[in-house]
């Protein structure tokens, strides 16, 4: 067994000592609107941060998987305007995507907004299973609906593919989201990012939680690329990317420690 396979067998025996929740159960914690803080974690240390969080959460379960594989497939324009006002720094920006929750035989056309008071707003209506490039009319409507964005100049230029561990607070409106199996593709290529792990803390208002303390201990800072950006960086030469170098610095530091752990096994 090789070390990458050896730390998804660590992070699959640690995801089953949770108490775990039903997405019936977890109604209630939608949070469509919301502040939410991201994570970039070593893959080799999630399963002690599972450990240490296990007291303060549970997990969602969907058909006996705590490990759910989601597929979405982002829409852009030809020139990246949703992606260059993100790296940017713009407020008041779009993402826009069709989502598969694979494990729950649901789909939704999905659109993202990050207003200038720095919190996200999703808004989301049922699609079915099969993406396709252009925007359906349906979709075309709802995207008129809530935003000033175009239709027409709108395609499908990047899947984003990945498993997730959704753990819910106990005690707090809080969800913190796991995203482990990293791949980015486009007609042309791919590319995998196996050794690095996103977390997302999403809660109504910014305050404290049991995760930060944890994720402390471990030195981790918040502040990671959007997987969407990372995604076109690292499948696009075309785009720019000033905005984002320390992050990219900062995850190239990452994937170079954890390979230095897996070859010290």
């Amino acid at each position: 067994m090789n070390n990458y396979n050896f730390l998804l067998n660590q992070v699959e025996s640690r995801v089953t000592c949770f108490e775990k929740i039903t997405l019936q159960e977890m109604e209630d914690v939608k949070l469509m609107n919301r502040v939410d803080v991201k994570y970039l974690i070593p893959l080799h240390l999630l399963p002690a941060i599972l450990q240490d969080a296990q007291l303060h959460y549970k997990i969602l379960e969907v058909n006996q998987d705590r490990i759910c594989p989601y597929e979405t497939l982002y829409y852009d324009t030809s020139d990246f305007s949703l992606y260059n006002n993100h790296q940017c720094g713009r407020t008041n920006r779009y993402k826009v995507r069709f989502r598969n929750y694979v494990n729950s035989n649901l789909s939704f056309f999905e659109i993202k907004f990050k207003n200038n008071k720095g919190r996200t707003i999703k808004t989301r209506i049922k699609q079915p299973t099969e993406a396709s490039i252009t925007l359906n009319d349906e979709s075309a409507d709802f995207l008129h609906q809530q935003t000033p964005l175009e239709a027409s100049s709108l395609r499908g230029n990047l899947w984003v593919k990945y498993r997730r561990i959704t753990l819910v607070s106990k005690t707090t409106a809080e969800r913190l989201t796991i995203d482990l199996n990293l791949t980015f593709e486009n007609e042309n290529q791919s590319k995998n990012f196996d050794d690095v792990v996103i977390a997302e803390i999403k809660q109504e208002q910014l305050s404290g939680s049991p995760i930060v303390e944890i994720l402390k201990q471990y030195q981790l800072r918040e502040g990671s690329i959007s997987k969407y950006c990372l995604g076109i960086m690292s499948i696009f030469s075309n785009v720019k990317f000033n905005n984002f170098k320390p992050k990219y610095l900062y995850l190239q530091k990452i994937l170079n420690q954890n390979c230095h752990v897996r070859t010290s096994f």
